[in-house]
């Protein structure tokens, strides 16, 4: 599995744990506000960091991480991803998976062997509003499969969403938490316009939120979810 970055630590991407983020080279989506665009334009001839050269991180830091997160680009595209998660897991490790939700016969997988302890599932938008935004002519009920799966089978997860203009707003925001009703997480993340991959849509279809709109959105959500916080 070729990696396109490691974050060697992290106090705040895996919830209650010191963790070390691998990043997933490749993306089937196109987010306008990822800030990985290196990722999504990955290229076969790049060069990134090998499994190897990871494992062997991993090994030696292991009395001084609590957990792996194995992030994006976006890691259910990767053919080796549960033989390399296997691996992780052997060493102990407790394992985070950030997702987008687009292959979930690759989380069901995931999940039946018991290589995940933590889903963390983007939402981007409405699933009708995906073509317009993230990938056309993708297919709604992959998400909805992925919802239904992690909701009912996961160990721990949670749903997030990048609250950004006009992909985002009051109406979205109170379909999404209905179609996410009863969910134990919901986490509404601010938007930050710098270095994304997509910068003119922004300048022609709007901005960020401030944290007054966020925590607005959050008493909306908080009414479907068990618990709706703001990451900003």
């Amino acid at each position: 599995m070729i990696l396109g970055g490691i974050q060697k630590n992290s106090f705040i991407d895996y919830p209650g744990k010191i963790s070390c983020v691998l990043f997933a080279s490749g993306c089937n989506f196109a987010c306008p506000y990822c800030h990985n665009p290196c990722l999504v334009r990955w290229k076969p001839a790049q060069k990134g960091k090998t499994e190897a050269d990871v494992m062997d991180f991993l090994y030696k830091r292991r009395e001084f991480l609590d957990g792996v997160v194995v992030s994006g680009g976006e890691p259910t595209l990767a053919p080796d991803l549960l033989p390399f998660c296997e691996k992780i897991k052997e060493m102990g490790y407790t394992l985070k998976l950030d997702t987008n939700g687009s292959r979930p016969r690759v989380l069901d997988l995931l999940i039946r062997e018991g290589l995940v302890d933590y889903i963390a599932m983007d939402i981007k938008t409405l699933p009708e509003l995906y073509g317009d935004f993230i990938k056309k002519n993708f297919d709604e009920r992959r998400l909805f499969a992925s919802i239904q799966l992690i909701m009912e089978s996961a160990k721990n997860y949670e749903f997030r969403t990048t609250c950004v203009k006009p992909m985002v707003n009051t109406g979205i925001i109170e379909e999404i938490s209905n179609l996410i009703k009863g969910a134990r997480l919901y986490a509404l993340q601010k938007f930050v316009p710098t270095d994304v991959l997509c910068p003119d849509f922004f300048n022609d279809s709007g901005a960020g939120y401030n944290e007054d709109d966020l925590f607005h959105f959050k008493s909306i959500a908080g009414q479907s979810v068990d618990r709706c916080i703001v990451r900003s």
